[in-house]
């Protein structure tokens, strides 16, 4: 039983890393329906996936030190909820629960390496 748990403390957060960046680069299909020649197009889709490329970076070092991808992660999360607030001008509550929509999966999958992490010093 403790095997099954340890493995899923491992795999966890790995994998809904890699469909949470997924989810992030679907994003930025949308230039591709705004009439752009072929450069404007691939600036435009490099810019909009910039975040992803840098949470796929953090992912394939996390992936040896859990440590880095936990902080990171929560980092993220804490800031696009900060951008985002920045960017309405003035603090309404639903914007504050419309970025949880991208910011809570980063906590929890921040959290979730942070577990694996405390769970590898352990053992």
């Amino acid at each position: 039983m403790k095997e099954n748990n340890n493995k899923f403390i491992y795999w966890a957060p790995r994998i809904l890393s890699i469909i949470f960046i997924l989810f992030l680069a679907m994003f930025s299909l949308d230039v591709f329906g705004t009439g752009l020649g072929f450069w404007a197009t691939a600036e435009a889709l490099f810019m909009h996936n910039l975040p992803a490329l840098i949470l796929l970076v953090v992912l394939l070092i996390s992936w040896k030190y859990e440590i880095v991808g936990g902080i990171a992660f929560i980092l993220a999360g804490v800031a696009y909820i900060s951008m985002l607030l920045l960017n309405v001008g003035r603090f309404e509550w639903y914007a504050l629960s419309y970025s949880l929509i991208i910011a809570g999966p980063a906590f929890f999958i921040g959290i979730l390496f942070l577990i694996d992490w405390r769970r590898k010093k352990i053992n």
